[in-house]
């Protein structure tokens, strides 16, 4: 029973987070659209843009290696197995083994990896740059993610993510404890940086002083552009996800029964939306800040998540 929950749970969170990936960064964009007095182009835009990305014909730029044409399926290949593994809709795994928290940080942390190799693999000034500033970025993020997440499995004694999530199901107070919530804070922060949100960086810049993922992918196009932004749009869902079914996991499947796995999807979605809803509404009143100030921002959400740990092993 257990198996055929994780198999079904691993189809339906792949469906949902290809599908609804573009969706949720349309979402997005029509709240800051709207919240700064514009019309909007619509929640489905980014499906639209998707769809002319692939009607138009793939360049590579001369001197390029394979590494240059093998980064965006990579980058998506390693996403979507996140998002089959681990527990969005149903709290068991296809694969249990591997939905622990430093398999799911390292396929997510490796996405980022073969990026910023294809932005070297260019040898333009932008493509470095990006990829110089994106690893700096990830050296001091994925310690967070790592460590924050960690904190949670202090009571559990267990980095798998359902057991984690399973464990907040039968104690619902642990979410208001003080270590989930200096963990939340924390993993937020990680989120911001990871996915290339204000104020780490401006997912709508071209300014080539301020731009980090951007730079990385000036010399893409056609389908290959496409995969990196479908690519990219999965991580922001997987991250929200992650998010939401850690420290509010209500809703989550825990039987095999349709009417629990339909439930499961609909919080899935429901608490994603709502997530990128929030962000979008704070990204409105937030200015990008200086380059050089980002360490200082990902060290203070560092910080909150050794305290995080260290408030899980007293209050344990």
């Amino acid at each position: 029973m257990i198996i055929a929950l994780g198999v079904v749970g691993a189809v339906l969170q792949a469906v949902a987070i290809v599908a609804g990936a573009p969706l949720v960064v349309g979402l997005m964009r029509q709240v800051r659209a709207r919240l700064e007095g514009r019309v909007g182009a619509g929640v489905g835009q980014p499906w639209r843009d998707l769809r002319k990305q692939l009607r138009k014909e793939s360049i590579t730029p001369r001197g390029t290696s394979e590494m240059f044409r093998a980064a965006p399926v990579l980058m998506v290949a390693m996403t979507l197995t996140v998002a089959v593994i681990a527990p969005f809709v149903t709290t068991a795994s296809a694969l249990p083994a591997v939905a622990d928290l430093f398999v799911v940080v390292a396929l997510l942390a490796h996405g980022t990896v073969v990026l910023a190799l294809a932005g070297l693999d260019t040898g333009t000034a932008f493509g470095g740059m990006g990829a110089s500033r994106e690893t700096t970025i990830l050296a001091l993020v994925e310690p967070t993610a790592l460590v924050a997440i960690f904190a949670l499995s202090v009571r559990v004694g267990s980095t798998n993510l359902s057991a984690i999530i399973s464990s907040t199901l039968a104690d619902p107070a642990r979410v208001v404890s003080p270590a989930s919530l200096l963990a939340a804070v924390a993993l937020i922060v990680v989120i911001v940086a990871e996915t290339g949100r204000l104020p780490v960086d401006n997912p709508s810049t071209h300014l080539e002083l301020t731009m980090v993922h951007e730079a990385m992918v000036l010399e893409y196009a056609g389908p290959d552009l496409a995969l990196i932004e479908l690519g990219s749009a999965m991580r922001l869902s997987v991250y929200l996800g992650l998010l939401a079914n850690l420290f509010l996991p209500w809703g989550i499947a825990t039987d095999a029964g349709l009417v629990a796995v339909l439930v499961g999807v609909a919080a899935f979605v429901a608490k994603v939306a709502v997530l990128a809803a929030a962000l979008a509404f704070a990204e409105v009143f937030l200015a990008k800040v200086r380059l050089f100030r980002v360490p200082e921002l990902l060290a203070g959400s560092f910080l909150l998540a050794l305290l995080a740990v260290t408030a899980a092993y007293l209050l344990a």
